[in-house]
């Protein structure tokens, strides 16, 4: 994963480490494009292992959302997910086709 922190392609959010992306919607299905990601901060060695594991629960999650309304891509409504320490942050925006997330460690 690129590490800047001049373009934020995600849900923003003003603290740091997060990983932020905008996921390309097709049907119920989410596909992520590296080139449309970005992480704000640093993670270190071990987060950045667990947030690997945890990336593609909160895909199946969101996509599941889809399937189910829960997540709808004509209207705006934000979700949140947890996950092996991490907080997943999800909306539409009301996109028509996107999906724009914000991955964070879960503040305790």
């Amino acid at each position: 994963m690129p590490l800047t922190d001049a373009i934020q392609w995600g849900l923003k959010r003003s603290f740091t480490p997060n990983f932020g992306a905008r996921l390309v919607q097709e049907g119920n299905r989410l596909h992520y494009l590296a080139d449309r990601a970005n992480i704000t901060g640093k993670f270190g060695d071990a987060e950045c292992l667990k947030l690997e594991e945890a990336f593609p629960h909160f895909i199946r999650q969101m996509e599941l959302m889809l399937s189910t309304g829960e997540l709808n891509p004509c209207h705006a409504h934000s979700v949140t997910l947890y996950h092996n320490a991490f907080t997943c942050e999800a909306d539409t925006l009301g996109s028509c086709g996107y999906v724009y997330i914000v991955i964070y460690p879960t503040q305790r």
